[in-house]
């Protein structure tokens, strides 16, 4: 039995922890991916404030023993830290400590050693806490595992596992019993699987059958043979309503759609589903017969705004072009009006490039929408000479240049604009979110020529499957961080490679659905195999006779960033932004720089900012916490007005989106170091602040 003394007490102190923003509840977890299933990466915790954030110190450090791109978004449940390290293993930490409880590695318990990026995990339980299981992808594979142990748990689909047939590098969201997923690769779905079981309980196509609505935005037949689409980026549930909204990728090949004629529905959605039955409820396109790898980078966020006077549950989508689409969650209906302005056209032969894209009134763009000659690089007057030069000779036009054998500036970029990590989004219906303002260079390629004449066997898919990123010449692009491919037959053996094209390895997503015979020709391709074919006779043979009725057809000229000759961005600062943005005024609050080049400041320059990647979290108390730049360091701005309050250096660069936690009434804030990106080193650092004890 309480004393009196005590009893009295008890509300005094709880007061009191109020006052100071301290929480009376012990525990606080961060149980979903993104910190909830609006995917608006928005805390409740106070006790990291304004007053005191200048305090933060390392609470306590996790080495992976990686060294790759770490992007996981951390899951923290009963006091126990859930990561998944970016050779997919996962790893559960004392959330307090770091120490290690208990370690899954695919390679002893499942398909081998897991590959590329694995940014999130998926926790489910039943009402009563009962039942508990964790969701993880490796190599076209889900497994669930016990929380507590680590191990597999057997009666999920064959053995504990479940074959997605793609990759899946983000996880899903939980709708009572149901798992709903997107993933990399494949012909184009949502689906929606039995958390206990693994059965699948509803597909909904992203490329439509017939008699399904969409259809006829796309040739005839075209589900047979079409890919891509797959909602790599992830989902966000409205949960009361029972709503799942997916934002979905381009579809394939990404740059050239001379067989693909039409809109290309669902391709560049976002869509409202039924999260029960996988039905349609609405859908909007935000880039209309993608020719450009507009994919939407990031998953859907869940707000509330006042517009019009009224209270409205709204949805925001964010783009690559560093638009952002506003629509009323239930109707689908845009808070503001979106207008359908044209755009360039193709001169590729068979192109046919859609005269019009949609562009939201509201908000204003959160970047430049065009590189004209005032944007010219300011590092340098011999920076700005060259930069200026080059715009001149490949001009810039806009978001939506057309594919062109003339070399372009493609700007905004490829790489955003916003990327993966998103925005954040707090009960005001603020919008934070950081962006990128890179040029990169585009170009499209002649890969059969007007007279009908043919590449050799493998060679044609190697330029459109391979080429944008390992290079034309197979030389690969080792500042974009794409491996050489000459002499790989010297370093892997076939095998061993085309396990690589199947499951996928460091930046390259897996081809798990690529059909035998042109996987074959790839690697024939590649390691040089010079068997005869009808595209490659013995000598002595006549020479083929070129059909003059083929048109010609092209491939991407591959990914390049384009950068001065000190390896800056060649363009104008600000290299990188955060943003406040009103989403119920549609007005942008205010604008920051984010990241600096330590060298180019000591040389006179104000900060530029960075690249960027990795998204905010945004605090009750008024805190933004991000890492994301280049320049390794972990920042926290004022959410009012974007001011640094502080900023500490991380081991590698944090390309991940914070956690926020509390532990026996300790707060934490954790974020995946690893790096890699922006040609920075590479690393696998959890690093977790607090306030000191």
């Amino acid at each position: 039995m309480l004393s009196k003394t005590l009893c009295i007490s008890f509300p005094v102190l709880f007061l009191a922890n109020i006052a100071l923003g301290v929480e009376a509840k012990e525990n606080a977890d961060w149980p979903v991916y993104l910190g909830g299933k609006e995917r608006n990466l928005y805390s409740t915790l106070k006790q990291i404030n304004r007053d005191n954030v200048s305090n933060l110190e390392v609470a306590w450090t996790f080495e992976t023993g990686d060294k790759a791109e770490y992007q996981a978004n951390n899951l923290i449940v009963d006091g126990l830290l859930y990561t998944p390290t970016p050779t997919r293993k996962v790893v559960a930490l004392d959330a307090a400590t770091g120490e290690v409880r208990w370690t899954w590695d695919p390679a002893k318990d499942g398909p081998g050693k897991g590959r590329a990026r694995q940014r999130g995990l998926v926790y489910w339980e039943n009402e009563k806490g009962a039942e508990r299981r964790l969701l993880t992808g490796v190599a076209g594979m889900l497994f669930a595992l016990d929380p507590a142990t680590g191990k597999v748990i057997k009666d999920f689909g064959k053995e504990g596992s479940i074959k997605l047939g793609s990759g899946l590098n983000t996880p899903g969201v939980v709708y009572k019993d149901l798992v709903i997923v997107g993933g990399v690769g494949g012909k184009g779905a949502v689906r929606a699987y039995d958390v206990r079981t693994g059965a699948q309980r509803w597909i909904f196509h992203l490329i439509p059958r017939p008699g399904e609505v969409g259809y006829d935005t796309w040739p005839k037949d075209a589900h047979k043979t079409a890919t891509g689409l797959m909602p790599w980026c992830g989902q966000s549930l409205d949960e009361k309503r029972g709503i799942v909204y997916v934002a979905t990728k381009t579809a394939e090949p990404d740059f050239y759609g001379g067989r693909r004629h039409g809109e290309n529905l669902f391709a560049n959605c976002v869509l409202a589903l039924d999260a029960a039955t996988g039905k349609r409820i609405w859908h909007f396109q935000i880039v209309h017969h993608d020719l450009l790898d507009k994919d939407l980078p990031c998953p859907p966020i869940l707000l509330t705004v006042t517009h019009k006077g009224k209270k409205i549950d709204a949805v925001a989508q964010g783009t690559k072009h560093g638009l952002l689409f506003v629509f009323n969650r239930v109707t689908g209906e845009p808070l503001w009006p979106i207008e359908e302005r044209p755009v360039q056209a193709s001169d590729l032969e068979g192109e046919k490039a859609w005269p019009t894209q949609p562009f939201p009134t509201k908000p204003p763009p959160l970047m430049r929408q065009k590189y004209t000659e005032a944007d010219a690089s300011n590092i340098s007057p011999q920076t700005h000479q060259l930069t200026l030069d080059r715009i001149k000779a490949s001009p810039n036009f806009g978001p939506f240049p057309a594919p062109s054998l003339n070399e372009t500036i493609m700007f905004p970029g490829y790489d955003g604009g916003m990327e993966w990590g998103g925005g954040a989004a707090d009960p005001d219906g603020i919008y934070y979110v950081n962006i990128n303002e890179m040029p990169w260079l585009f170009q499209m390629i002649e890969t059969r020529k007007s007279d009908g004449s043919k590449l050799v066997r493998g060679e044609r898919d190697y330029l459109i499957f391979c080429g944008a990123c390992h290079g034309l010449d197979r030389k690969g692009n080792l500042q974009a961080g794409f491996p050489p491919l000459l002499g790989i037959g010297e370093r892997k053996t076939r095998a061993e490679i085309e396990l690589i094209t199947r499951q996928g390895g460091g930046r390259m997503p897996g081809y798990a659905v690529m059909p035998d015979g042109k996987r074959k020709a790839i690697l024939d391709y590649v390691l040089n195999y010079k068997a005869p074919s009808a595209s490659r006779p013995e000598p002595g043979a006549p020479a083929p006779k070129a059909n003059k009725k083929q048109p010609p057809s092209y491939a991407f000229g591959g990914f390049r960033r384009w950068l001065d000759d000190e390896g800056y961005p060649a363009i104008k600062p600000p290299w990188g932004t955060l943003n406040a943005v009103d989403l119920s005024t549609g007005e942008i609050k205010w604008k920051v720089i984010l990241g600096e080049y330590p060298e180019l400041t000591a040389r006179g320059i104000p900060p530029t900012g960075t690249e960027n990647y990795g998204g905010p979290l945004v605090t009750a108390s008024g805190l933004i916490f991000i890492g994301a730049t280049a320049d390794e360091t972990f920042r926290v701005f004022d959410k009012e007005n974007g001011k640094t309050l502080f900023k500490t250096k991380l081991p590698f660069s944090g390309n991940a989106t914070p956690s926020t936690y509390m532990v026996n009434g300790r707060q934490y804030v954790v974020i995946s170091a690893g790096g890699g990106k922006s040609g920075r080193p590479k690393g696998g650092s959890l690093v977790a602040f607090a306030l000191p004890e």
